[in-house]
């Protein structure tokens, strides 16, 4: 047999009374009826458009990039390392193959930048406070 005393009475009505104020989990919003309600739904809970606008200026922020690297960075490489003037037409022949290395070398300076461009670009927004 058990023998309940004021406190236990007194804990079991607060539990009571706790279960009574905690909110019930809200229910779902309907999905929108029509097409154009489904529409903007999408848009707005995708956030479509600012995808599309972060990939418009990433492509040219990669264009402007790759004009600072082939103006700019590849003539001074070209200017500290002799022989290397153009490095984009640099090549070797092996028996009748042609290796256009400096192609890939002046692709590969291209993608280091623009990945150090982007990390700085990263760095910054998360100072700023825009994660």
């Amino acid at each position: 047999m058990i023998i309940l005393t004021k406190e236990d009475d007194m804990l079991e009505e607060l539990k009571k009374i706790r279960m009574l104020l905690e909110p019930k989990p809200a229910a779902a919003a309907p999905a929108p009826k029509g097409l154009w309600k489904e529409f903007v739904d999408f848009i707005s809970k995708y956030k479509v458009l600012g995808l599309a606008v972060a990939f418009i200026l990433g492509v040219y922020l990669g264009q402007l990039v790759q004009a600072l690297v082939s103006d700019f960075i590849m003539p001074l490489i070209g200017l500290a390392i002799p022989g290397l003037g153009n490095l984009k037409d640099q090549l070797f022949q092996v028996g009748n193959q042609l290796f256009k290395y400096g192609d890939f070398i002046a692709a590969l300076i291209t993608f280091i930048i623009v990945a150090l461009v982007v990390f700085l670009i990263v760095k910054a927004t998360k100072n700023w406070g825009f994660e």
